[in-house]
């Protein structure tokens, strides 16, 4: 798009330098291409006007006609407020009342004069009234008037200095007269045809200031539509350029896990498991670099998919990396791998932040000589000391606990040929956001959980009915189980005195089980405190896990088959999950038991019904996403991918299919964009900055 949408917010109309400074740093507005894509997230429904005795406490802001009959100062100082009376052309009446800018509003309302009023309804005394309505003096030729106002997000210190929606919604209108007729279409005409598409100088105009209802869907779908475009379009492009540029080792011989197959493993691989391996074997064999995600639920044998896929880079005489986000994690994995590499004569390594020096030195040295082929651990394998022989494997558990940056500190530890990389999560992402958040990568799914594992049963039980849930627990341990119980704080706050805190809730499980041993581990713990309480419970040397949610991921303890998660209103879908996850590792039936208080908003409400009817991972991750959005799930805000300005994942699935298939469409038929019809897209591209991530973006 032209240099004019770089022009500075301050060369605006009505804006100036100090209000450029504040609409920087409150909102990230410093072009003219910033403000135009500051888009409405409500509008106001002025189209419809209501008589005074139509009117209800229930509804939001309405407006209604009539004329002021009187007005007057009630009160004395502080206390001081405007009262005007407003008569419909029914003769009812409705209280107009101001508390602030009492003097300024006693001058400018007019007696006798005839007003439109919009404001939230509320009744008092019998009687209706609205506190600090908008007014518009109604004159003669504007007895018609009807529209969608505008709702602009502004913050505390911008109404601090008067910048308001309506003032935002001025600034808007003097920046439409002079945009539109710089906007330039950034579609091709087959896309516009196809999807039926507004144009984009009317969906700028129609999504600011909807001349209809039908207009102002036609806009937002627009938007919508091309911003999603643009993102897979971006996608595609990587993957097509990494596939042709980034060449990868490749493992084609399999001798160890073949011995490994039919010698060493004591269980059989689910399908699901069987299909990744092969769809894994399928990317190290091609020559090209491997950037696959495996996303499976808690549980259901990621850890050993990784191992293979570990053993194929052994065998072409490539070392390996498994990276997990805790300490806890990495002792788990290789806790869970070494008796499979000691049997098959294989050196695999740890290293973690309690990793000491002089077993450090041992390891660096058999990484740069390649005797360790494999090893597990923490941020620490990302330091400039570790250094590899032949890195020819990244293996990423839980990925989005770690920032893009260190991820790809990783990937340079083979300065000759990138290594193959597969990163793992046990949160299932929702389909939308893992083609928006992942569309450069290949996704491989387990979908099965191994054989003998019972799905856990989910209860939702009030305080009240503590008495009979550890009666419960009595009986769950008194057949051999242990069980965990998992509080959302270290300590009581003021501001959550509602909720459980940890050390209160220890004291008091020590308390009702005189009889049992009980651990406790929380994040504020020195790692090797939680080390040896860790072991104890996975030991069975203690009987009850008190908790926060540092054990949500890794720790696997199959004799725990009781999950109480205590003030669960207080926990995120997805955690839940995991925290339910931490169960059912075992062949005994397993139990989560969710525990709040009466007192539950909506979404709470919603979360509980959805745990106790599904174990589904993904339908969760969809459940989660319509309640959350996509910000916090997952980790995204740093993923730089979901900086979306105006779709939204948990409800635009339909259009980001669409805007998917049409970016396949025309890359597929014009992989550079060279056609003469995709012109505009190349333009558009070739408009914004090199860093720009989303490249819906202006500029």
């Amino acid at each position: 798009m032209s240099n004019f949408f770089n022009t500075k917010i301050e060369f605006l109309k009505g804006v100036g330098p100090m209000r450029a400074e504040l609409l920087q740093k409150e909102l990230n507005i410093y072009t003219y291409g910033d403000l135009i894509q500051h888009y409405p997230f409500r509008y106001l429904d002025r189209t419809q006007f209501y008589k005074v005795a139509e009117l209800d406490e229930s509804m939001p802001y309405v407006q209604v006609r009539g004329r002021i009959r009187g007005k007057e100062v009630l009160g004395e100082g502080r206390k001081q407020r405007l009262s005007a009376t407003l008569v419909d052309e029914n003769g009812d009446q409705l209280e107009l009342v101001w508390f602030k800018g009492v003097k300024w509003m006693q001058k400018t309302l007019k007696n006798h004069t005839d007003y439109i009023v919009f404001g939230k309804p509320t009744e008092f005394n019998g009687r209706f009234n609205m506190a600090h309505p908008e007014l518009e003096e109604l004159a003669e030729e504007k007895q018609t008037t009807a529209f969608l106002q505008p709702v602009y997000h502004t913050t505390e210190k911008l109404k601090a200095h008067r910048i308001e929606s309506k003032v935002i919604s001025k600034m808007m209108e003097h920046l439409l007269k002079v945009a539109l007729p710089q906007v330039q279409e950034s579609l091709s005409p087959e896309l516009i045809d196809t999807y039926k598409l507004m144009d984009k100088r009317s969906a700028y105009a129609n999504i600011h200031f909807p001349e209809t209802a039908d207009k102002y869907n036609k806009a937002k779908f627009r938007l919508k539509f091309e911003e999603l475009f643009y993102i897979q379009l971006r996608l595609f492009r990587q993957k097509v350029v990494r596939k042709a540029d980034l060449k990868g080792q490749i493992f084609k011989n399999t001798a160890t896990l073949t011995d490994f197959y039919k010698n060493h493993m004591t269980f059989d691989l689910t399908n699901a498991q069987k299909r990744v391996v092969k769809e894994i074997y399928g990317d190290l064999t091609a020559g090209k670099q491997m950037n696959r995600l495996l996303q499976g639920d808690v549980g259901s044998g990621k850890t050993i998919v990784a191992f293979i896929t570990m053993l194929i880079a052994a065998d072409n005489g490539a070392q390996s990396v498994l990276m997990a986000p805790t300490e806890i994690l990495a002792d788990q994995h290789y806790v869970g791998l070494k008796a499979f590499a000691d049997s098959l004569g294989i050196n695999l390594g740890k290293l973690t932040g309690s990793t000491k020096a002089k077993d450090r030195r041992v390891l660096h040295e058999q990484l740069r000589s390649g005797d360790m082929k494999m090893i597990v651990g923490t941020h620490a394998l990302l330091e400039d000391v570790v250094q590899f022989q032949n890195l020819g494997l990244c293996i990423v558990d839980e990925q989005h606990r770690f920032g893009v940056e260190q991820r790809s500190k990783l990937w340079r530890k083979n300065p000759r040929i990138i290594p193959h990389v597969l990163v793992m999560t046990a949160t299932p992402i929702p389909r939308t956001l893992a083609m928006t958040l992942y569309g450069d990568l290949d996704v491989s799914v387990i979908d099965e959980l191994p054989a003998g594992r019972k799905e856990i049963v989910t209860t939702h039980r009030f305080d009240s009915h503590r008495l009979r849930v550890f009666q419960f627990v009595r009986d769950q341990i008194n057949l051999g189980r242990q069980v965990y119980i998992v509080y959302p704080l270290i300590e009581e706050s003021e501001q959550m005195e509602n909720y459980k805190d940890l050390m209160d809730g220890y004291e008091s499980v020590k308390r009702a089980f005189p009889e049992f041993k009980v651990s406790m581990v929380h994040g504020k713990m020195k790692a090797q405190d939680k080390d040896y309480e860790m072991q104890r419970f996975v030991k069975n040397e203690t009987q009850i896990m008190v908790a926060t949610t540092v054990i949500e991921v890794g720790v696997n303890v199959p004799n725990a088959s009781v999950m109480i998660i205590e003030s669960a209103e207080r926990f995120g879908l997805s955690q839940l999950h995991q925290l339910r996850g931490r169960v059912g590792r075992g062949a005994e039936q397993s139990y989560c038991i969710l525990m709040t208080g009466y007192k539950l908003s909506k979404d709470s409400k919603t979360r509980l019904e959805t745990m106790v009817r599904t174990n589904n991972g993904f339908e969760i991750a969809d459940i989660d996403l319509k309640l959350r959005g996509p910000g916090d799930l997952m980790g995204t805000q740093q993923s730089g991918v979901l900086d979306l300005l105006i779709a939204d994942l948990s409800k635009d699935a339909p259009i980001l299919q669409e805007a998917r298939a049409a970016a396949q469409r025309v890359l597929n038929q014009d992989p550079q964009l060279e056609q003469p019809e995709n012109m505009n897209i190349r333009r558009h591209i070739q408009s914004l900055s090199v860093n720009t991530v989303n490249w819906s973006r202006i500029s």
